[in-house]
């Protein structure tokens, strides 16, 4: 029997699982695959809805009676974490109304953190191939950006009030934890998993060119040199296994956001299945 499969269509996803989703990987079952912004992925986790998916890390405390977390197959790392982006010269988000790309995303938990002394006055949930065009049209005062904007935002005249990733490893020292891989419990066991998605990932890393075109195909019209730099910032040691560190970024986030009160608390994960 098949087991579903919930990710984004963005290359880091699409690199990581090709193996996985195409059959190459030996002793794998099939795969049942949606593709979905994480926005729509964290709400139908909730629900229980799929056996493998990918999420916002923001998003575990509301996830993990239902699903165990992976320690592997998510987007951690360094240097890519999200953007605020403003049209014109702004010192802080005081009185702005700010497009994010979804209430439970690490993006905005990371913004909610950052801009605590100095909060915008509104927030729109925006599919996030708009928020760009909607801060450069003036529709927003500012926008919340994830993965390839960071590389393309320029183009729309825009300007980064703040680099959350940048604010985020000073503060901490830590790697960001954006978006994690989880497993239902009771219809995937998660060292199972664990092994499945790694030697995808193996397979990718080993044979790139054998992706190129699922890639290519799934990446929303994203130009090839954007996502090669795509996949090289986003699919890196942590995605092969979270680690200390990864774990240690993880347990700071959920942590600093239930003392924020953002969120509810949670135990640490150095107990992670895998």
């Amino acid at each position: 029997m098949a087991l579903s499969l919930a990710v984004s269509p963005c290359p880091n996803d699409t690199f990581v699982f090709h193996a996985l989703i195409h059959g190459l990987v030996p002793g794998a079952p099939g795969i049942d695959l949606t593709f979905a912004d994480v926005d729509v992925t964290n709400t139908a986790a909730e629900r229980g809805q799929f056996d493998l998916v990918k999420v916002s890390y923001a998003a575990l405390p509301w996830l993990l009676d239902s699903y165990d977390l992976l320690p592997c197959g998510g987007a951690l790392g360094r240097g890519c974490g999200p953007l605020v982006l403003t049209r014109g010269q702004r010192a802080d988000l005081t009185g702005a109304t700010v497009a994010v790309p979804g209430d439970r995303t690490t993006a905005y938990l990371l913004m909610r953190l950052w801009s605590a002394g100095h909060p915008p006055a509104r927030i729109e949930v925006v599919p996030f191939h708009q928020i760009m065009p909607g801060v450069a049209a003036g529709r927003y005062d500012a926008g919340l950006v994830i993965h390839e904007a960071r590389f393309t935002y320029q183009r729309y005249g825009l300007t980064a009030l703040a680099d959350l990733g940048e604010w985020w490893e000073a503060d901490t020292g830590l790697p960001i934890p954006l978006g994690a891989i989880l497993a239902k419990k009771g219809a995937v066991d998660p060292a199972e998993a664990t092994g499945w998605i790694r030697g995808s990932l193996r397979h990718g890393w080993l044979d790139p060119a054998a992706s190129q075109e699922f890639i290519l195909a799934n990446a929303q019209e994203m130009e090839p040199a954007v996502v090669k730099q795509h996949i090289e910032l986003y699919v890196n040691e942590f995605t092969l296994d979270l680690g200390e560190d990864g774990l240690a970024a993880a347990d700071a986030l959920l942590g600093r956001a239930a003392a924020a009160g953002l969120t509810p608390a949670v135990p640490a994960f150095a107990g992670a299945k895998g």
